[in-house]
């Protein structure tokens, strides 16, 4: 028995070695269990919005827009009404969050219909996560997924001269790369890709609670800590400060004048809020209209990241001024 107990702590004791290395190697085992909450929550938030979905919208799914990316797909979602009529609609391309490294299209969806109940053309666009894929994959993606839906070559009810981006926490981040890119020359030629959307089709950009510059993020906190496993999956570099190309990777530094209307929003109580006020104040200072939904730092309860996806008064408040910023891009 001694023996046997000799042995198994022996054993517990290699694999506590060898489970400390792979953590210390690859950001995988902490992407892993990162992964598994964030799409437990993904799943819960999309299945309380359920019941605030109307009827009468009609879903397209798994609809592929590049036939050489096993994860290139997208889903639509639109008035039913609207095929009856042969009406275009404009359209919102959501990216959906989950930090670069874990969630899913689907987790959007019902969020997606409630907007679609506006009047819209919705589509979720599906992307490759890190670390399995790494920057800047996502945005070509994106922007492949664009350029599938400017072509016309699908049955959607699209009116393709009326396009807004939008995305939450990391899909933010990627969707802001990309309106960038569509209305930067140069940073579109820095990436060799080329832009799926004339600039005078994209009307303007839904931002939630996302990031856009990492050299701006504090990692010596617990958040820090989520920020340098995103880091490494994401951009292959285990500790920010050591990443050469941060200039090239940081939204601000590639957007100017011509940038579109934007409306962004975050929590009180979001670890990211700081980065929503720094792209506010940036785009401010060029000039591009924007229009913000932030509260005050004593609110309470403060409000967390993704709060919007939380249909109370606060969620309920986020979706409305959503709504007004679209009118306001129509008139």
């Amino acid at each position: 028995m001694k023996r046997l107990l000799l042995r198994i702590g022996g054993t517990l004791f290699v694999l506590g070695i060898v489970l400390y290395l792979f953590f210390l190697l690859s950001p995988y085992p902490s992407v892993w269990l990162i992964r598994q909450a964030f799409n437990k929550e993904g799943i819960r938030a999309n299945a309380a919005l359920e019941e605030h979905v109307p009827e009468g919208i009609s879903t397209l799914e798994d609809i592929s827009y590049d036939t050489n990316d096993k994860d290139a797909f997208l889903d639509a979602y639109y008035p039913t009404a609207a095929l009856k009529t042969g009406k275009k609609l404009p359209v919102i391309v959501w990216t959906h969050g989950g930090g670069l490294i874990s969630g899913s299209r689907k987790q959007v969806a019902n969020y997606c219909k409630l907007l679609a109940a506006e009047g819209y053309l919705v589509i979720a666009v599906g992307y490759s996560i890190a670390p399995e894929k790494k920057y800047p994959t996502p945005i070509r993606q994106l922007n492949n997924a664009l350029t599938f839906i400017a072509s016309g070559s699908h049955q959607l009810p699209a009116d393709t001269s009326f396009v807004v981006l939008a995305g939450d926490s990391g899909g933010a981040m990627l969707t802001a790369a990309t309106a960038a890119l569509i209305t930067n020359p140069t940073y579109a030629q820095q990436l060799d890709i080329t832009a799926g959307l004339q600039p005078n089709q994209l009307k303007g950009l839904l931002l939630f609670c996302g990031i856009y510059d990492i050299s701006k993020i504090e990692v010596s906190d617990d958040f820090g800590g989520f920020m340098q496993t995103v880091s490494w999956a994401y951009l292959g570099e285990k500790n920010i400060e050591a990443i050469n190309n941060l200039d090239e990777i940081s939204v601000p530094t590639h957007i100017t004048a011509t940038f579109p209307s934007t409306f962004i929003t975050a929590g009180n109580g979001d670890p990211l809020e700081a980065q929503s006020k720094l792209l506010s104040n940036h785009l401010q200072s060029l000039q591009v209209k924007v229009d913000t939904l932030f509260y005050p730092v004593s609110r309470q309860p403060a409000l967390g990241h993704e709060y919007q996806f939380t249909y109370n008064a606060a969620g309920q408040n986020a979706f409305r001024r959503t709504l007004g910023f679209l009118e306001g891009l129509r008139d």
